[in-house]
């Protein structure tokens, strides 16, 4: 019994010794090869590895994301730099691919980002290129340009103010809506607080300045007419350029009327027209995206309902600059 136990705790010195003879060899082995190794490889490969760390979770958890113009103010400003939540509704599995399911749907209020309608991509490697490159970098690096050197919008960022079945128009800039079920338009701020929920619309036009962008309207329709412009919409024209032409879309329904007055079988027109009198009529599994800076925002008033599977993740944190570090709501 004595014999037996003595082989036995041998044995285990043994194998300890063995064990602990293997990983000092191991170290040892890997200590001379981080010597031998190059110290720029041995830099790029760390930086290789940061590198793949940051785009799994830019591409599947939290991306970081640049506010390219002031369509958000004052929620959001210009060079803003914001972290998206793009788990909760779900993540793509490869850049612009196959996107899968989340934990949510996005719901009205939330500000969220989302693929351009209007954009026009360069091809799928490019495509993914260029979005890996921004994910890797933080935002700070965006290589997709315009033949002026400005970043082109491959995404936008808006508050998801219609959602399904909804319907919206707009008298002088002041939005309104006529919920689902509902036989009665009502103001935005209205509605607001019927539905208890609260964000600032920013408005850069007073009501009673709207007669200039009606009169530019008229005359930017007549022009399209190869007619001369009246002289006061010639005038608003003038006066306008110098500002940007703040509110396109009010002089865009001015213009579509004044050009389907002289054509008044043109369908593009009618159904433009329809738009601009009857408000837009937000289908199910479509959002109303629109920008807090009413006045100043080409959005969902322009390129219409998107539809959820473009939305990509909701706005959670602003982390630049320091001074307006906090939540996005």
């Amino acid at each position: 019994m004595e014999r037996s136990d003595r082989d036995w705790r041998d044995s285990l010195v043994s194998v300890t010794e063995k064990v602990l003879t293997w990983r000092k060899r191991r170290k040892i082995v890997r200590h001379e090869k981080q010597k031998k190794k190059n110290q720029i490889l041995d830099w790029l490969e760390a930086f290789i590895w940061a590198a793949c760390v940051v785009l799994l979770i830019n591409q599947y958890l939290l991306q970081a994301y640049q506010i390219p113009s002031g369509s958000m103010i004052d929620t959001l400003l210009e060079q803003d730099r914001i972290f998206v939540n793009k788990m909760i509704y779900g993540p793509e599995l490869v850049p612009g691919m196959f996107k899968t399911s989340g934990f949510a749907e996005p719901v009205r209020n939330e500000v969220v980002i989302f693929e351009n309608p209007s954009y026009i991509g360069r091809g799928p490697l490019f495509d993914i290129l260029q979005r890996i490159i921004y994910m890797v970098t933080l935002s700070m690096v965006d290589i997709d340009r315009d033949e002026f050197g400005r970043p082109r919008a491959h995404f936008l960022i808006k508050r998801a103010v219609g959602v399904d079945h909804d319907r919206f128009r707009a008298r002088d800039g002041v939005l309104e809506i006529r919920p689902h079920g509902e036989a009665q338009w009502m103001d935005e701020l209205s509605f607001q607080q019927r539905a208890g929920i609260n964000y600032r619309v920013r408005r850069m036009i007073e009501p009673d300045d709207y007669a200039l962008f009606t009169y530019a309207g008229r005359a930017i329709g007549q022009q399209d007419l190869n007619l001369t412009a009246d002289p006061e919409g010639a005038e608003a024209i003038r006066r306008l350029q110098g500002y940007g032409f703040p509110d396109a879309y009010h002089i865009d329904s001015v213009r579509t009327n004044t050009v389907y007055s002289a054509q008044p079988h043109n369908r593009r027109l009618a159904a433009r027209r329809s738009i601009f009198s009857q408000g837009w009529y937000v289908p199910e599994s479509r959002m109303l995206l629109l920008g807090d800076n009413r006045d100043n925002s080409r959005d969902g008033r322009h390129f219409g309902p998107v539809h959820t599977n473009r939305v990509l993740g909701r706005a959670m944190f602003r982390y630049w600059p320091p001074r307006r570090i906090g939540r996005v709501r």
